[in-house]
């Protein structure tokens, strides 16, 4: 009991480098009962099927245990994970073209989590249903780096991470996913009148 006390004190990173370098199992299965939850989450936004979230939560996973000594403690190790965790989902996406046709936005449940800052005051305005149907509008990536952004609440510098670009290049890549989806939102509301 004593050895599992200790394992719940280490800090993730550390858990992290107790898997690389030792290959020790008990760290692993505390970074899965620390993480399991958020990867699956994560995988279910993507593609919205259950049952298919549960396997891509588990090939994470298993690309986890032999990837992990990559990690080299420059970023926090819920940032890694979560880069990978990305990078598994939208690679998976892209080579399964059944799985195309199940791509769907991430339903977004309070547009406020959508605004930064409240220098957002027109996407606070948007309905709840047309954002959702401006969002599968828009192109995939756009889609993610919104999601990411404002629902998940990844900062700048973890989204140049995850996304392996530059500052500028992610606040560009915002800029034209808003501007994109300011677009097709308008686009929508001007059907409907």
């Amino acid at each position: 009991m004593k050895e599992k006390v200790d394992l719940l004190r280490l800090t993730d990173e550390e858990l992290a480098f107790g898997v690389g370098v030792n290959r020790d199992v008990k760290f692993f299965e505390e970074i899965y009962n620390r993480f399991s939850k958020k990867v699956y989450n994560k995988c279910l936004s993507f593609v919205k099927n259950q049952e298919m979230a549960e396997d891509l939560t588990h090939d994470v996973f298993l690309q986890l245990f032999v990837t992990i000594r990559q990690f080299k403690g420059k970023s926090k190790f819920s940032t890694w994970l979560y880069s990978l965790t990305y990078n598994y989902c939208v690679n998976y996406l892209n080579r399964d073209k059944n799985a195309k046709m199940l791509r769907e936005s991430v339903e977004m449940h309070e547009t406020s989590e959508f605004v930064e800052e409240g220098n957002e005051n027109l996407l606070l305005e948007m309905e709840s249903k047309l954002l959702e149907i401006a969002l599968q509008k828009i192109s995939h990536e756009e889609r993610m780096i919104l999601l990411l952004k404002y629902q998940d609440d990844t900062s700048v510098k973890e989204l140049q991470e995850v996304l392996g670009i530059g500052q500028s290049a992610v606040k560009m890549r915002l800029s034209r996913a808003k501007m994109n989806l300011l677009k097709a939102y308008k686009e929508i509301k001007h059907e409907q009148h």
